[in-house]
């Protein structure tokens, strides 16, 4: 008997034509380092009484299907989780360049089938009606970019067999923390130690009476946009901003040759941080910001990657 191991496992996905009914084609093969998507069905004890010390035996409670996805920040799969947690994006072409906007406050947001694939034992999960709640990840000096993907499904299929056919592949180009850079108002922004950003889409779960334990949907509501930046302190510009509560424009990019990636937020808000000196060492100073709408453009933040992919 084959044991399943992680090294052979595999991730299609494919986007639906109708809520929580898996395509029969058009699967793409995309990269993940780690994954806790699937389905938990929890017991709940007996609290009968009257027939002695020894409980009854417990019933099944409601099915949950959710989970993380760990991705790498890439030049092409990336737009796949783009799309899901910002919904169609506008896109332009110039010689073979195609450049794709994703803006926030969508009504309507698209859904995924994901097949999270055991060959070894095998079995095949089929997740239909994925949503996407959030994207998170982490700007620092070294280390591996990856995103953390947090999932909501509809229900799950499992089954021996591959539902997704023969899934396409794509050309796996991957942004390094060294591609990356921070801007203020269109300046380079000195001294940031790491930072830690979050898009959520604050997911409504549907859970109605379904024969099948399904829930009906996951509903958007509202979007939020926070951070953690932690910087040493050298100067008192962003102090200052917090102080008069006046909000600014911040950029996180990455990029190498023509092919980039950046998530510009039109209007951050940064509360007054304690100044605190822990010892004989630098000081450095932490900032939870918030983002909100901008009232010039009437958004919150605006995704941007370019690439060689013509549509998502």
């Amino acid at each position: 008997m084959a044991r399943a191991q992680g090294a052979r496992s595999q991730l299609a996905a494919a986007f639906e034509t109708v809520y929580g009914t898996p395509p029969s084609s058009g699967y793409t093969k995309l990269p993940f380092a780690s994954t806790t998507l699937g389905s938990a069905q929890p017991l709940i004890a007996s609290e009968l009484l009257g027939y002695g010390r020894d409980p009854l035996a417990p019933i099944k409670d409601a099915v949950t299907a959710d989970g993380d996805i760990v991705v790498p920040i890439d030049a092409e799969a990336w737009g796949f989780w783009l799309k899901g947690a910002f919904g169609e994006p506008v896109t332009t072409e110039d010689d073979g360049i195609f450049t794709h906007i994703f803006e926030s406050g969508a009504w309507v947001l698209p859904s995924l089938s994901i097949e999270k694939g055991l060959p070894d034992v095998p079995r095949f999960e089929m997740f239909a009606g994925c949503m996407i709640n959030s994207l998170s990840w982490q700007m620092q000096r070294s280390g591996l970019l990856t995103s953390t993907v947090n999932i909501i499904a509809q229900g799950e299929d499992a089954a021996m067999t591959s539902q997704a056919g023969t899934p396409a592949n794509i050309a796996l180009s991957r942004f390094g923390h060294f591609n990356g850079s921070i801007s203020r108002e269109g300046i380079s922004l000195g001294n940031v130690v790491s930072t830690n950003i979050t898009y959520s889409n604050n997911l409504d779960r549907i859970e109605t009476i379904r024969a099948d334990g399904k829930i009906d949907g996951a509903d958007p509501s509202l979007a939020a946009l926070t951070g953690s930046t932690i910087m040493r302190f050298a100067d008192t510009t962003l102090l200052e901003q917090a102080l008069n509560g006046q909000p600014c424009e911040l950029k996180f990019a990455y990029a190498f040759g023509e092919i980039a990636f950046e998530l510009v937020t039109h209007a951050i808000y940064l509360p007054r941080p304690r100044v605190e000196i822990p010892g004989p060492q630098g000081v450095q100073v932490t900032f939870e910001w918030q983002a909100a709408q901008d009232p010039a453009s009437g958004i919150m933040c605006t995704a941007r990657l370019v690439n060689k992919v013509e549509e998502y």
